[in-house]
């Protein structure tokens, strides 16, 4: 059913190939659209685990930017005097990612694609679950790179 884990490690594209196994015809079921891929990546090595983790903060991290934060609908940044949600914005980033790879690029090059109104916080936990899975102990990795919104002070013009 599941391919055991194999010597070729995570890359882009197998990350990816994991985020097209999220059944999204469980909409509004968190846990069952990641399910099939939480048990993928769970039969992958730690080091895996931790590199799909790696790969997720880049890609959120280089969608952290104001650009894209005035493009996420009714809770847009406007300024720094209004009130913004660096939360909701993640979770909209967040979106771009699940939605794969053809539409996280169309969005990096075109900001104004942008899903408005939506969030799926779900994704940030897929390499946590898959490493609770395989290992029954709590996972303990910081990525390499802080996806925490205004974390890429380049893109917000700092």
């Amino acid at each position: 059913m599941f391919k055991k884990s194999t010597n070729a490690g995570m890359d882009e594209n197998e990350f990816w190939n994991i985020v097209n196994m999220f059944q999204w015809k469980h909409a509004g079921y968190d846990e069952k659209i990641l399910k099939k891929a939480i048990k993928y990546l769970s039969a992958k090595s730690n080091e895996d685990i931790n590199e799909f983790e790696d790969i997720l903060s880049k890609l959120l991290y280089d969608l952290d930017g104001k650009i894209y934060a005035e493009n996420i609908g009714e809770d847009s940044y406007v300024d720094g005097d209004t009130y913004f949600s660096p939360d909701e914005f993640l979770y909209a980033r967040c979106v771009v990612v699940a939605n794969g790879k053809d539409y996280y690029y169309e969005v990096l090059n075109d900001p104004n694609s942008m899903p408005k109104d939506m969030e799926f916080e779900a994704i940030l936990y897929v390499a946590s679950e898959a490493f609770e899975m395989k290992n029954d102990a709590e996972y303990e990795y910081s990525p390499k790179f802080d996806y925490e919104t205004y974390s890429n002070e380049s893109k917000w013009g700092n």
